[in-house]
């Protein structure tokens, strides 16, 4: 019987550091698909889905399902790219097409960081304003400048982040699962809502979609994540699984806040305009707690992408100019900081509807996407580049169509600019 007992505990005591060394192996493979999750759900992504479900029910969600697949299939890229080449993507670029097109590149990935900043910022000022009753303006000014402390003075900035986002992000997923539990959600619908139909009223809420979905500048960086990671061309299974996991990540919660909103507010004609609105989609599980619950979430979203895509733009750009891009380098420093400066005075110096314009900045950032789209796009299909490890042609009509894709937003945000200046 002794004997029984001490095999037994053995077994368990090695089952446990089984599960413990398997646990920290994922953990690991899928560090930079956290690091993806949490710079793109961020305030912007939570508010145009509250909205879109608000108003559009669950009617819209085919557009997660396409627009994940293609940021899927651009993420897979750049990984790749990562893991099979020393040289980083831009200064690839800029050898192989020209420094111009690497400065368009850089250029554009800053405008995209820095649009996300605003609505980070605004994300931030929101939730804690609704939390303390301190007015807006002040905590732009100060989680800013808690950021730039982090950038400039933390060590091994890379660890400390995956670690944050790890925490934070996972924080969100499981608050929203369970909220979506108690919600009950119209499951014939949500199942009628994967089927392509074209939206009610505007395309306004679709291309913001599709923009917080289907975000390059993030993708392109994973290549530089992949090789930070010092992944090598033996790790490229483990850069796919990472791809899958962010995805999933990514469309499942942007799905299930659409699903809970569809279920909470859009039934009761609630048009999202607040942040309180959009906390009442929580009521289910949270009730008279729903605000501050939501608020908190709505502070880790922010705040979680507030560093980390700061330095995305920060680094992309100060690459793009061939000036490098590690944290280390003076250049991506001050890049960095600078699109949070500007994020955080747009936001500070803001008057007007911060649901709209959350909604608005998600959607103006496709008009720097299509030079990231194709630099990728070049590169993975340009065989003496990449050799055996060429874009096959399943991945090309993939990612063609995320081309198209954004091609046809950026015409109607065009032509509604149009539009707009004509009325003038």
């Amino acid at each position: 019987m002794l004997n029984s007992v001490k095999t037994l505990l053995h077994l368990c005591i090695s089952s446990k550091g089984f599960l413990m060394n398997k646990l920290k192996k994922i953990l690991t493979a899928i560090g930079p698909g956290f690091i993806i999750a949490s710079i793109v759900l961020g305030p912007g992504s939570i508010t145009v889905s509250s909205k879109i479900g608000a108003t559009q029910a669950y009617s819209l969600l085919w557009v997660i399902v396409l627009a994940g697949l293609a940021m899927g299939t651009y993420v897979y890229m750049a990984s790749r790219f990562g893991v099979t080449h020393e040289k980083t993507i831009l200064q690839t670029i800029s050898d192989t097409y020209g420094r111009w097109f690497a400065v368009l590149i850089g250029i554009s990935s800053f405008v995209m960081a820095t649009s996300f900043q605003f609505g980070n910022n605004l994300g931030v000022a929101t939730a804690m304003h609704s939390l303390t009753g301190v007015s807006e303006s002040i905590w732009p000014l100060f989680f800013t400048g808690a950021a730039v402390f982090l950038i400039f003075f933390a060590k091994g900035l890379y660890k400390i982040l995956e670690k944050l986002m790890m925490v934070l992000v996972m924080t969100m997923i499981i608050a929203f699962l369970l909220n979506l539990i108690f919600t009950k959600p119209d499951l014939l619908q949500t199942a009628k809502g994967f089927i392509p139909s074209p939206p009610q009223g505007g395309m306004e809420e679709l291309a913001a979609l599709v923009a917080t979905t289907f975000v390059l500048h993030v993708a392109i960086y994973q290549s530089y994540l992949s090789q930070e990671k010092g992944w090598k061309i033996a790790d490229m299974k483990r850069g796919f699984r990472d791809t899958v996991a962010s995805i999933i990540m990514l469309g499942g919660i942007t799905i299930m806040i659409i699903m809970t909103s569809a279920a909470a507010l859009y039934p009761k004609g609630i048009v999202v305009s607040t942040a309180a609105d959009m906390a009442i989609q929580l009521e289910a599980l949270f009730g008279s707690y729903a605000k501050i619950i939501f608020s908190i979430g709505l502070w880790a979203a922010a705040f979680s992408s507030l560093t980390v895509n700061a330095v995305v733009g920060g680094g992309l750009l100060s690459d793009g100019l061939g000036l490098g891009r590690s944290m280390e380098n003076i250049a991506a420093r001050l890049f960095t900081i600078l699109s949070m400066l500007i994020g955080m005075a747009i936001a500070v110096f803001f008057k007007g509807n911060i649901v709209h314009a959350l909604v608005l900045a998600q959607a103006s950032t496709l008009f720097a996407v299509p030079a990231v789209a194709i630099g990728l796009f070049l590169v993975l299909n340009n065989r003496r580049i990449m050799g055996a490890y060429v874009n096959t042609w399943k991945q090309n009509i993939i990612a063609v169509f995320g081309l198209v894709l954004i091609l046809l937003m950026v015409y109607f945000k065009y032509h509604q600019l149009v539009v707009k200046i004509g009325q003038l």
